[in-house]
């Protein structure tokens, strides 16, 4: 079960009161609908906002560049599984013969660690320790169970969950795990020194073609990412791309 959230509002101002409402609404539809849960879960695109299609597109348009790249899928911030899952049903539904890709995912779990002064923005008053928990870890376990079973290979782990302070984990699992390539980097962190750590400790296991993806680059409301990016590679040894349709994930192809 999901952990309370503490309260942030990162798009207040950005949406009108009509299309706050939208989110409402349908999930009154969602309820009320005399259809078996199975039944709405399969029909996902009646309930879901354009925002998130949007984000789903984007991720498939990611993944699409590195299905000829060598190399596992690192995720940097997996708050409630929305990216995780998407990019293992895409691995699931693309190369299901890769056996070697997996995807593997960091987060806490529990919120924000601890921020540091590159990370004062505009929501330095909401955004504290403990910000953005969700402690969806244990369904996120069994959600992985459920979709090896409906996959080809499903004997064969695909997903991996790594929880913890990503200054810790992150420098352990490399430790741990000398063999890895990485086709597809997607920092989604927010924050200034998880941000680093990541790229330091996986940037240089980025082979040619793979790619580098930021989700709050240039965004005054969580500057941390602009700043560990200046800090490690630096942002004019990148081309940043951004897909016409997306105001917010941009990638460099490597």
């Amino acid at each position: 079960m999901a952990a309370k959230v503490k309260s942030i509002k990162p798009e207040a101002g950005l949406r009108t009161t009509v299309e706050q409402a939208v989110g409402r609404g349908l999930a009154e539809i969602f309820t009320a609908s005399t259809d078996p849960l199975e039944t709405k879960l399969d029909n996902f695109p009646r309930y879901i906002r354009r925002q998130k299609l949007t984000r789903l597109l984007s991720l498939y348009e990611l993944f699409k560049q590195v299905l000829e790249v060598k190399g596992s899928i690192i995720e940097c911030g997996v708050f409630r599984g929305f990216g995780l899952m998407s990019w293992a049903n895409l691995s699931a539904v693309l190369e299901p013969n890769n056996l070697t890709r997996r995807i593997y995912g960091f987060d806490s779990f529990s919120g924000f660690p601890s921020l540091t002064s590159p990370d004062k923005g505009r929501l330095s008053q909401e955004v504290k320790s403990g910000s953005l928990a969700a402690n969806s870890f244990d369904e996120l376990t069994d959600l992985i169970k459920l979709f090896d079973q409906n996959r080809f290979l499903g004997h064969i782990p695909k997903v991996e969950l790594i929880k913890g302070d990503a200054l810790k984990t992150i420098p352990a699992f490399i430790k741990k795990n000398p063999h890895l390539l990485v086709s597809l980097l997607f920092l989604d962190f927010d924050l200034y020194q998880p941000t680093k750590i990541a790229i330091e400790s996986f940037y240089p296991r980025l082979p040619k073609g793979a790619l580098i993806a930021f989700d709050e680059l240039d965004n005054p409301l969580w500057p941390g990412e602009t700043l560990a990016l200046l800090k490690t590679i630096g942002i004019n040894r990148l081309k940043i791309k951004r897909f016409g349709f997306d105001p917010y994930i941009g990638y460099a192809v490597v």
